[in-house]
């Protein structure tokens, strides 16, 4: 399972990046990094 999330932040991670560079799509990508944010941390403090 931690493996999927890994994959996860890293595919987001690397979206993020290039968000920087098509500016169309930035919004969406940083949106869906702190949502990506968001969802480990909780998921990290819930001690799952």
């Amino acid at each position: 399972m931690r493996s999927c999330f890994l994959i996860l932040i890293i595919v987001l991670l690397v979206g993020w990046l290039l968000g920087f560079f098509a500016f169309d799509l930035g919004w969406f990508i940083h949106f869906l990094l702190v949502a990506a944010l968001i969802l480990l941390l909780l998921r990290l403090i819930g001690g799952r």
